[in-house]
């Protein structure tokens, strides 16, 4: 069974990251999303929140597919929380060269810790390259429209959180 673990923070997760999660589900059996708690990024969602987005909007994707998707709060090591799901495969997601020089240190690391354990880099559709959740949340808290970066849930969860008025754009 091919296994993979696509990694993030997912504040708030957006359809650039629901572009890669349904990407991947194609070369696996199994994909787990690993939602990284990761306190020093200082979420504007709860994990408990973002793990329930995450969910949400991958529920019919994995009925549509029939990879099993699941999703997995970790707050250790990225390669021991690849070992723990049993993972062979790290997927990450690339929008730029910035994101790939970042990337390619991370892997050098996670490859001196486990290299049983390999990374697959997926490139963004060009229609979600420019897409990022820190990107959102501001374009949010400053009134414009995000609903070309997040599905209806996720936009109207940030706008109650922002306590912006949820109307439709």
């Amino acid at each position: 069974m091919r296994v993979a673990l696509y990694p993030g923070t997912f504040d708030p997760i957006t359809l650039g990251h629901a572009d890669i999660i349904r990407r991947a589900s194609a070369l696996v059996d199994k994909l787990v999303i690993g939602v990284a708690i990761n306190r020093d990024k200082g979420p504007l969602f709860s994990l408990e929140e973002r793990v329930s987005m995450i969910e949400a909007d991958c529920a019919a994707l994995s009925r549509e597919t029939g990879t099993e998707i699941i999703v997995h709060p970790f707050e250790n090591l990225l390669i021991d929380c690849a070992n723990d799901v049993g993972a062979q495969i790290i997927v990450r997601g690339l929008r730029a060269v910035a994101d790939f020089e970042y990337e390619y240190q991370m892997v050098g690391m996670n490859r001196a810790l486990d290299d049983s354990v390999e990374t697959v880099f997926l490139m963004a559709d060009a229609k979600h390259q420019a897409i990022a959740s820190k990107l959102v949340k501001e374009i949010a808290r400053l009134d414009g429209d995000i609903s070309k970066f997040v599905t209806p849930q996720v936009r109207n969860a940030l706008l109650q959180r922002l306590g912006k008025s949820v109307h439709s754009p």
